[in-house]
């Protein structure tokens, strides 16, 4: 094969990495990229303004893969970082994935597939994701949609990719519609970024998935770091932006779509140990959609986490408390020993699971309502 034809075939992808003390995890994200089965890649890593051994660690990886490049600058934000990468970028394709999550090694090469065999009405491709924990285990969690074609409305109700790391764009789209919004930030509005630029590539775009779980999207537990004040602030400045160049579309629409932001930042506080937190979501959620949120499944299990973290609580200094401590360990032992508490099979019965859901089949019929309703369509 000359020169010509592999360049075709393989168009270079410029995979971006913001990292902001991002020590912990940056080795294990760069090992995945450059482990990936597909090869013309260049790696560009922006350190924010990190006061770990993120600048050090990328460097001793440039220093044996020169794929890998080295930016930085002052601590600017995730958007910034991550426009700073694109400035630098050559690649026909933007791959972007945070500093802590992981790819497995299938991931560009399906994604540019998809792509390549698409037309260039196709901006944007995305796959599935699982949550995994700090050790790389699959925690349960995951992000399985098969959205495809002109989904700039379903987008807008959900941000259905789920994550940062989990789309592959064609370098013309950003040109078109402009980069990452570094204005949230200041705005103290940090969060819905991705979605963001997402929902602006799906205005001009058609969007294609794989349907396979190829990203790994870590999420860490008793993180009381998170400012969910900003992530909801965030959503509320992007779903703003959207209604005034949008107003045809349905009202409910954006209210539905407050509401599942809601649920989910009642998710994350249940799980980072915040239960007045999660309590106080949850009711911002119901307020505004009531039907839905006292259907979801999900309400239930927080509702279920915080009884248990309030029961917890009480019990700590009591006996019963070692037993769980006792279980913890032995957890973690297996772990470490190589048994994963959740396997592919465990998410495939999740997913059967779910489709079944009532919840899930109401929303079904809302997208189709919305579907039949739409007067917006790709430029």
């Amino acid at each position: 094969m000359n020169a010509y034809h592999q360049f075709i075939s393989h168009p270079l992808v410029s995979v971006i990495i913001p990292a902001y003390n991002a020590e912990a995890f940056l080795e294990k994200t760069l090992k995945s990229v450059l482990s990936q089965t597909y090869k013309n890649i260049e790696v560009l890593v922006v350190d924010d303004g990190s006061q770990d051994r993120t600048a050090e660690i990328v460097y001793s990886f440039a220093q044996q893969d020169r794929r890998v490049t080295l930016l930085q600058q002052p601590n600017s934000g995730v958007a910034a970082a991550r426009n700073l990468a694109i400035q630098y970028a050559k690649g026909e394709f933007i791959a972007p994935i945070d500093a802590d999550d992981i790819w497995y090694p299938h991931n560009l090469e399906k994604q540019v597939q998809c792509i390549m065999e698409a037309d260039a009405s196709v901006g944007l491709v995305y796959a599935w994701s699982v949550e995994i924990d700090e050790e790389d285990f699959i925690s349960g969690g995951f992000h399985s949609y098969n959205y495809e074609g002109e989904v700039y409305g379903i987008l807008v109700y959900r941000n259905f990719l789920g994550n940062a790391s989990a789309a592959l764009i064609r370098r013309s789209c950003i040109e078109k519609v402009g980069d990452y919004n570094c204005d949230l930030r200041l705005q103290e509005a940090q969060g819905c970024e991705d979605w963001d630029l997402y929902l602006r590539i799906a205005e001009c775009y058609q969007v294609r998935v794989v349907p396979e779980f190829l990203i790994g999207y870590r999420q860490l537990t008793n993180s009381m770091s998170r400012n969910y004040q900003s992530m909801a602030k965030s959503q509320s400045l992007v779903l703003e932006a959207v209604q005034k160049r949008h107003p045809e579309i349905p009202a409910a629409v954006y209210q539905w779509s407050i509401s599942n932001f809601y649920m989910y930042l009642a998710h994350q506080s249940s799980k980072d140990g915040n239960p007045s937190i999660a309590l106080y979501w949850l009711y911002k959620a119901w307020q505004f959609d009531v039907s839905m949120t006292l259907i979801r499944h999900d309400l239930y299990v927080i509702i279920v986490k915080i009884i248990n973290y309030i029961l917890f609580q009480k019990i700590k200094k009591a006996r019963i408390f070692k037993l769980f401590s006792l279980e913890n360990k032995i957890l973690k032992s297996s772990k470490k020993s190589g048994s994963k508490p959740f396997t592919q099979s465990d998410i495939n019965r999740l997913i059967r699971i779910r489709n079944l859901l009532p919840s899930k089949l109401y929303e079904q019929a809302r997208l189709k309502w919305l579907y039949l309703q739409r007067s917006y369509a790709i430029q």
